[in-house]
């Protein structure tokens, strides 16, 4: 009977490790990213959000048009913008920290614009508030500090 129990108990254990695994996954890619619809169009969206964010004090290092980049290859795509957004303070912090490198391969933060299937025009970006709680520390204040100095920059183009 005791034998008996602690099997149950072990199965009951690995079902819910095994379940707990399939549940994060299926809900992970829909928490990574965040993705709101514009109230102005395509061009205007871009320019305001690199507008915004100059007027906040970061830098715009580039702006990506992928969809002509693509188009290149032979791709016929709806248009997609990446625009790279630069603190220099908070970039300065983290590159400074030999340890907090470690993150630079996610900077400069980027915001991009696209038009979906239904031609709303969608501002989509990484949710680094949630990545940044992975690396504690310095790391997760500054990347926290990105996250809402981002998220006020695109609020700007939001309904």
């Amino acid at each position: 009977m005791k034998m008996k129990f602690i099997l149950t108990g072990a199965a009951g254990f690995v079902a819910g490790i095994i379940l707990t695994g399939i549940i994060g996954i299926s809900v992970a890619p829909g928490m990574m990213i965040n993705e709101n619809e514009s109230i102005y169009s395509f061009d205007e969206t871009v320019e305001r959000i690199q507008a915004e964010a100059i007027e906040a004090g970061w830098k715009v290092p580039a702006v990506h048009e992928i969809d002509n980049s693509v188009a290149s290859g032979g791709f016929d795509v709806a248009p997609v913008t990446v625009i790279e957004l630069c603190k220099v303070d908070l970039a300065g912090n983290i590159l400074s920290d030999g340890d907090s490198r470690v993150v630079s391969s996610m900077m400069p933060c980027r915001v991009a614009v696209y038009i979906d299937d239904d031609g709303k025009v969608i501002v989509s970006r990484m949710n680094t508030g949630l990545v940044s709680k992975l690396f504690g520390g310095d790391i997760a204040a500054i990347m926290a500090d990105a996250t809402d100095e981002t998220e006020q920059i695109v609020n700007s183009v939001l309904n």
